[in-house]
């Protein structure tokens, strides 16, 4: 009988500020609050900065979107709703790429965020398998009709791009909808891109309605736990295969 321990079951969290987390911000401070669904579990891991395996606590971001105030975002949600349903003794851990007030353009290969997303990308590959990207990014690409115009073709070009660099051609990616954005007519215009893009193993959840913190642009904390259950759910539907 193999009784060897699952290998991590492993997520690239990443986008801008809804990502990385703003749940519990106020005025440029978190609130400390930390719900159920956040807290920690020895089984959920979160690859650091520094590159190490820890336990994983709010804020996910701390380390990673350093120059803003990070607080509850979907990635402990997430997994502490995923967990219950993956076999005994399994790990998953969660690694943290996330930067607000960052656009797509930002996200192209040759780019700081994207190359330091594949870095951290490949240096957990051998600790485990990539099962997905969780992607929440737009807000800064609804301002202009010619930023939300490329929206499409650029967020595709950065799947096949990362599917490329990983040598995982077949990688999960569960995107986000915008919520909340900039001007109307361009926040619809990247929405319609997001929830239009025709690609293989990409899905799409919707969270236009939930609750935002009083800046109208970023989710609440009880919105993001409501989030990362959406997220979990959408990788089992689609993506998960039992042992």
């Amino acid at each position: 009988m193999d009784s060897t321990p699952p290998s991590k079951s492993i997520f690239i969290l990443s986008g801008q500020s809804n990502m990385a987390g703003r749940g519990g911000v106020h005025s440029r401070k978190w609130d400390t609050i930390i719900p159920t669904e956040c807290e920690p579990h020895p089984s959920i891991l979160r690859f650091s900065a520094s590159s190490s395996w820890d336990t994983a606590v709010e804020p996910l971001h701390a380390d990673i979107d350093v120059s803003k105030a990070c607080g509850v975002g979907p990635g402990m949600p997430f997994a502490t709703a995923l967990l219950p349903h993956l076999p005994p003794g399994s790990t998953i851990g969660l690694v943290p790429c996330a930067v607000g007030g960052t656009a797509i353009k930002e996200w192209e290969r040759g780019e700081k965020l994207y190359e330091e997303m594949v870095r951290r990308s490949k240096e957990v590959a051998g600790e485990g398998e990539i099962k997905a990207v969780l992607w929440f990014q737009g807000e800064s690409d609804s301002l202009s009709d010619d930023a939300a115009s490329v929206y499409k073709m650029k967020m595709e070009q950065l799947i096949r791009n990362l599917r490329e660099d990983l040598q995982l051609p077949s990688l999960p990616f569960i995107q986000v909808a915008l919520a909340s954005g900039g001007e109307k007519q361009y926040f619809e215009k990247v929405r319609e891109a997001q929830l239009g893009i025709q690609v293989p193993n990409v899905v799409c959840v919707d969270p236009m309605g939930f609750s935002l913190n009083e800046d109208n642009m970023h989710l609440t904390t009880e919105s993001q736990i409501k989030l990362g259950k959406m997220l979990a759910q959408a990788y089992l539907d689609n993506f998960y295969v039992s042992a």
